[in-house]
Parts: C-alpha cells; sequence; structure tokens
C-alpha cells in the first residue's frame, strides 16, 4: 500500500519520478540478455532452423531452383545468393517467436507483475526487451551472412551490404517481436504463445519471394505476396545484396536500382512496426492496470 508523504505524493509516486526513460531501458536491455545468456538452448535453436534450411535448401534444391532463379534475375545470381538474404529473414523471424515465449515465462514465475507493479516506464520495459532481443537477432544474421559467403554466396555490396542486410532483418523482426508479445500477453500460456506464433511462420516464408522468384510461384501465392511482410524484408535484404531492383509487388522507379525496392519495402516495415509496437504496449498497459487494481 503506498503512503502519501508530507508533499502529498505517494510512495509510488516518489519512486517513479527517480527513474528515467532511458534507465528503465538499460534495466531490461541487460535483465533479457542475461537471461538469454543463461538459457543458450533457446538460441541455438533459433540458429539451427535456418542454418538447415540454408545447407539443405542450397544442397537438395540448388540445381533445380537455380534455373528459376537464373530466369527471373539473369544467369550471374546463383541459388546460395539469392537464399542467403531469405535466410537472414527467417533468422529474424524465428527468433522473434522465442520473444513471446519468454514473456510467459516470465508470467508464469511471477516476475511479469512485479514489474508491472514497479515504477519502472511500461514504454521502456517493452524497448528494453525489444533492443536486447534484436541485438541478438544482429549477431544471428551476422553469423548466418558469414556461413553463406563460407558456401559460396557473394554479397556485392560487401560490408556495407552486409550491414544493411542486418539492419532489415532488424527492421523486420520488430513487428513479429510485438506480434509475439501480443499473443503472450493475450493467452498467458505458454504453449498457445507457440502454437499461434509458429503457425504465422512458415506459412509466411512459403509464401513469399523467399525460396523462389515470385514470378515462377501460382498466381494464388503471388496475390498473397503483396500483403505478406516477409517479402518486402526478403526483397530489401535481396537489393542490397545484389545491389539492384528485385521488387515484384511494387512498381516503384523514383529511386533508381535497388533503391526502388529498399525504399518502399523500409517504409512498408517501418509501418508495420508502430503499429504493431503500438498494440504491444497497449496491451502491457492494459495489462498493469488491471493487475494493480
Amino acid at each position: 500500500m503506498s503512503t502519501p508523504t508530507e508533499s502529498g505524493t505517494t510512495d509510488r509516486e516518489v519512486a517513479r519520478s527517480a527513474n528515467t526513460f532511458t534507465g528503465d531501458v538499460w534495466v531490461n536491455f541487460k535483465r533479457w540478455n542475461l537471461k538469454a545468456v543463461r538459457n543458450p538452448f533457446v538460441l541455438v535453436v533459433s540458429l539451427a532452423q535456418p542454418f538447415i534450411f540454408l545447407v539443405l535448401f542450397t544442397e537438395v534444391f540448388g540445381n533445380v531452383a537455380g534455373g528459376a532463379v537464373s530466369e527471373g534475375l539473369g544467369s550471374g545470381v546463383d541459388y546460395t545468393t539469392f537464399l542467403v538474404p531469405a535466410i537472414a529473414i527467417q533468422v529474424a523471424l524465428a527468433s522473434a517467436v522465442t520473444s513471446g515465449i519468454g514473456l510467459v515465462n516470465d508470467i508464469e514465475n511471477g516476475m511479469f507483475e512485479k514489474v508491472l507493479v514497479s515504477p519502472m516506464n511500461r514504454t521502456a520495459v517493452f524497448v528494453g526487451k525489444t533492443l536486447a532481443e534484436v541485438f541478438r537477432i544482429a549477431l544471428q544474421i551476422a553469423i548466418i551472412l558469414g556461413l553463406g559467403v563460407l558456401l559460396g554466396a557473394e554479397i556485392t555490396t560487401g560490408v556495407v551490404g552486409a550491414a544493411g542486410i542486418m539492419a532489415v532483418g532488424i527492421l523486420f523482426s520488430f513487428w513479429f517481436i510485438a506480434f509475439s508479445n501480443m499473443l503472450a500477453v493475450l493467452t498467458r500460456d505458454q504453449e498457445s504463445t507457440i502454437i499461434g506464433a509458429n503457425l504465422l511462420q512458415f506459412p509466411l516464408l512459403f509464401l513469399s519471394s523467399a525460396f523462389l522468384p515470385l514470378e515462377v510461384l501460382p498466381n494464388w501465392i503471388q496475390l498473397f505476396a503483396r500483403i505478406n511482410p516477409v517479402t518486402y524484408g526478403v526483397d530489401a535484404a535481396r537489393a542490397i545484396m545484389l545491389d539492384e531492383d528485385v521488387m515484384t509487388v511494387l512498381e516503384v522507379t523514383a529511386f533508381g536500382g535497388a533503391l526502388d525496392t529498399i525504399v518502399p519495402a523500409v517504409a512498408v516495415l517501418a509501418g508495420l512496426g508502430l503499429v504493431f509496437g503500438a498494440g504491444a504496449v497497449h496491451l502491457l498497459s492494459k495489462a498493469s492496470s488491471s493487475e494493480v487494481r
């Protein structure tokens, strides 16, 4: 129970005023990174799946899919180079799924309620958690890019391009991290969160431009790909990888070259991140109000 001070404010209000937004973000950033280090199994699993996809798809489907890639992008692009940006986005997607699982663990062990009644800013709680997760996603994408180069992929834009692909992966991850956390707050159940997130993960990947050029896919997949966030993430990363315009779902010619893909794709991903991020913060704030009462 909060007690009033001589000035009429409560202990909770005094404690809240001593906090800063940046300080709250930093505390949560450190906490979630420490939690990840103590449970490396989740990190290994989230990286192992994309690595298996990278190796198996290049070895098993490389010869078959290579013809479709040559038809769509020209004979100078091999399938490994075509696939690596898609696997980078898959890393972001797979790692984002674990975000909601971590929140559910907090709910189950009582930590979530402790955070709700603490004087920390609710937005800072979500931002700090998200920054910790995108930091790990950036490291995982860097590993995938390195493995891709070892397998023969070529990043035409060099080190700057690799950094750009990591940035696109991070931007892409925002909306799915937020979605995963929204599921966690709504269901408060680990199994439901995992099922809900995974239910979307693979359809989003395969109903996009991730593994084959859209023009060689059935018309109904091309229609779905136009509204699929994965398409925009993969196309932006692939445009940076190849340094050319590869987008087929939007006709943009205002910027020239690869920017005709990168600019509209980044705009779409940023919009999605803002919308879903606002929804996640709203649910966290709503949960805090109901729990504290």
